[in-house]
Parts: structure tokens; sequence; C-alpha cells
């Protein structure tokens, strides 16, 4: 035999169960309407394409990598031609990710069909400084005036003209530099270790070279005897023709404060490389990338000041909208303070469960009415029956009948009895029985006054 205890515990629980099945089959279509938008866990490898080897976007890959291990994500470095290879790739889906200089790719002129081909910008994080470095009297005497500064692009024409560049973006930029001089031809390409030696010696008359202060063959060119690097006195007319470049100042004696070089404050001009990703890319690991950009790009530096990278300088293409959020307020909440794996899944878990929250705190307010509600019910018709039959006692009491009457207030009463309900309505059924008994009372009185009755 089932004890009571256990027998009212079971109808408490099927009293639940028929109560809260509504509310668990709303419930659960929330729980699957709101898994439409929960994306999914993001990858744990990534590629990205850099210049080629030795280059600076390589160097970059390399610590960006290594930030990127702390959080159990592994980036694949794939070398490239230049930016324009790397635009490429990313375009045909080959990579996630791509350093691609300003003045590569030409500004759309429909944004909808930018907008197609599903690229964004992750921002600007370093500057490419363009250095027109050109050989000056190196055999003057110490008392001798300067000679006059090279300071146009235009003065260059007729002259020999090298680039160290195998970067087929960057050769790209200083040919449309040179069209709009209207100096022709290609520049001679010469081996970075070949530049130097070449313009001291008088086998070229200038060398072309985009890359960050920090290269060595820059370093090289800078304290080179006999060698200057041209100020661009027309810097900010190329700023209105190229919106992509940025007019940079290298101040007198940043090289060498002894020997005062440069000798003057020199401008030069400067596209950024931009951090490009497909519009597919998983928003936690844009976030990601951003944090390390940050940390890689955004101290102090030659012509930068801490914290102007990354940023949307180049608006070539359209700013990625998890990097907008990132401007405005920074790293997600979570990602601040967690490790990267587990402020991923609870944000993704916050994704599930709020709207599912949302339905469930109504729905659970209303259950317990409504489960009293049924509990109660099951007396209610009993109620109702013998609501009928007192109204039939009092005001249509036929003697002949009160027999029927007697068996049916009985029914009710063995109905009650017989009600099974959790232990905390109990008190239902005994007043129940209880009304049944005044119920008996009035037909006694009835067949009392009938009888009386000649």
């Amino acid at each position: 035999m089932i004890s009571r205890k256990i027998k009212d515990r079971l109808l408490s629980l099927r009293d639940l169960v028929a109560t809260a099945w509504w509310i668990i089959l709303i419930v659960g279509i929330g729980f699957v309407v709101a898994y439409q938008f929960v994306k999914p866990a993001p990858p744990s490898h990534l590629v990205i394409s850099t210049g080629g080897k030795g280059s600076s976007n390589q160097y970059f890959a390399k610590r960006y990598a290594a930030i990127l291990e702390k959080s159990g994500i592994t980036l694949e470095i794939q070398p490239a031609g230049g930016s324009l290879e790397s635009f490429d790739k990313l375009k045909k889906g080959e990579v996630d990710i791509a350093f691609v200089s300003g003045g590569v790719i030409e500004p759309p002129e429909d944004p909808e069909a930018a907008a197609a081909d599903d690229l964004y910008s992750l921002g600007s994080v370093f500057y490419e400084p363009v250095w027109v470095f050109y050989r000056s009297e190196a055999r003057r005497k110490p008392s001798d005036p300067l000679p006059p500064p090279l300071t146009r692009l235009a003065d260059l024409r007729g002259k020999r003209i090298a680039t160290t560049q195998e970067d087929s973006g960057a050769r790209q930029l200083l040919q449309r530099l040179l069209e709009a001089n209207e100096i022709k031809g290609a520049p001679q390409t010469l081996a970075s270790a070949d530049a130097v030696s070449a313009l001291q010696k008088g086998r070229v008359d200038a060398v072309f070279i985009v890359a960050p202060e920090k290269t060595p063959t820059i370093r090289s060119l800078l304290q080179a005897p006999g060698v200057q690097v041209m100020s661009f006195s027309q810097a900010r007319a190329y700023q209105r023709r190229f919106p992509f470049l940025t007019r940079l100042t290298l101040p007198q004696g940043a090289v060498d404060l002894v020997r005062n070089h440069p000798p003057r404050d020199t401008y030069l001009l400067a596209p950024t490389a931009s951090l490009i990703v497909r519009g597919d890319l998983h928003p936690a690991l844009q976030n990601l990338l951003l944090q390390a950009a940050s940390k890689v790009h955004g101290g102090n530096g030659f012509f930068q000041s801490a914290g102007e990278f990354p940023s949307y300088m180049d608006e070539t293409l359209p700013l990625s909208p998890e990097a907008a959020r990132y401007y405005k307020s920074g790293p997600p909440f979570l990602q601040r303070y967690l490790p990267f794996w587990l402020a991923v899944l609870i944000e993704r878990l916050v994704v599930l469960l709020v709207p599912v929250i949302a339905l469930l705190i109504p729905l659970l307010r209303f259950a317990p009415a409504l489960y009293n509600w049924r509990v109660r019910a099951k007396v209610f018709r009993s109620y109702g029956e013998l609501r009928y039959l007192e109204d039939e006692i009092r005001h249509n009491f036929d003697p002949a009948q009160a027999s029927d009457y007697r068996r049916r207030l009985d029914a009710i009463d063995e109905a009650a009895s017989e009600l099974n309900l959790p232990l905390g309505f109990s008190d239902l059924i005994y007043t129940l029985r209880e009304h049944v008994d005044l119920v008996r009372q009035e037909l006694s009185k009835q067949q009392d006054a009938a009888k009386e009755t000649p």
C-alpha cells in the first residue's frame, strides 16, 4: 500500500505537471526561436595574409599570433606578394584577415556593390610613410652651404628612380604618385641591401620606399652620409587628391640630435595599413583582433601618439559594426575580466536565456493561481451540483422525490470523500461535506413541513 504522504505528493506532482505543460511548451518555443539568434562558437583557427618574408606586416602578424594563442586561437600566417594579392585572397575566401595598404583599393562608386563583397575594415593599424631618399652633394666642405632641398616629386622628372618595393600594392601607390607628377616609366627595383650604395655611388638619383620607420633599410638610409630624405612641400595638395594619405612630420634632429639630422622639419606622406576582414568573421574574433591590435600598435611611435591606433582613418571600405562598437565602448564587458572562451560562452548563453527568462517570469507568476484553480475546480464541480439540488429542495420541493433527493446528496457526499486532492487542500473536502449536511438538514425541514401541511 502506498502511504498517504506519498500519495499526496504524487497527486501534487500530477496536478503540477497538468498545470505546467503549457508553460513548458511556450518556453520551449521561445527557446527554439531564441536559438536562431545565437551565433555559433567562434572557430579556433584563423588565416591572415601578410607581405613577404621579413616584411613589417609579417612581423606584426607574428605578434598577433602570440597574443591570440593565449586565448586558444591559432593564427596561420600566409605570406603574399603584397597588398593586392592579400586583398584578392580575402575576396576569394582563401584567408580570413589581411593587411591592406591604403591606396591599393579604389574607392567604390556604388556603396551597395561594395557591400556585396562582404569585406569590412577593422581600422587602420599603423602608418606606412612614403620615403623618397635622394643623393645630396656628399663631397661638399663643412663650410659650404647646404644644397637646396628636394621638395617636389616633379623635380625628379628625367632622373634615375629606383625602389626596393616588391610589394605590389606599394609599387602601385608609387606609380600613382609618379603619374600624378607626369613622371613616366616604372622605377628600377633594387635589393634592399643595395639601396644605400646605389645612391651614394650615383647609380640612381632617388629611391622610393613605402615602409615603417623601423625597417632596417629605412634606418640605414636615414643615417647614410650624402643621402637626404625629401620633404613633400605639396603634402596638403596630395591629401586633397589622395584622401587615404596622411601628412606626417619628421622633426628636425629626430634622427641625430648631435648632427642635427634632418636639418629641418621634413614632411612625409603616409597611407595607413588597415586590417581587413570578411563580413562572416565571428564578432568575438573581431573583438579579439582589435584588442591584439591595440596592444601591438597602440603605443607611442616615431609618428604616432599613444592610443592613435587602431582607428578608422582609411574609409575606402566600410567599418565593421563590431569595430564601430569597439571604438565607441571598448572591448565587450565580459572579455575585459574573463578568459576569452568563458566570456564567449556566457555571451552566447545570455542571448539564449534572456528571452526565455523574459517569457518564463510572467508565466511563473501566473502558474500558482492556475494551479490553485485546477485543484479547486474538482471541488467546485460538486458545489455546482449541490447548489442546484439545494435550490430545487427549497423552491420546488416534491415529497415524492425525497428519497431521490437523499440519494443525490449521498452521491455528492461520497464523491467528495473520494476526491484526490493534495494535502494542503484537504479543508475543501471537509467544508464541502459540511455543506452537504446543511442541505440534508434543509431536506429534513422540508419533509417535516410537508407532513404538517394538510
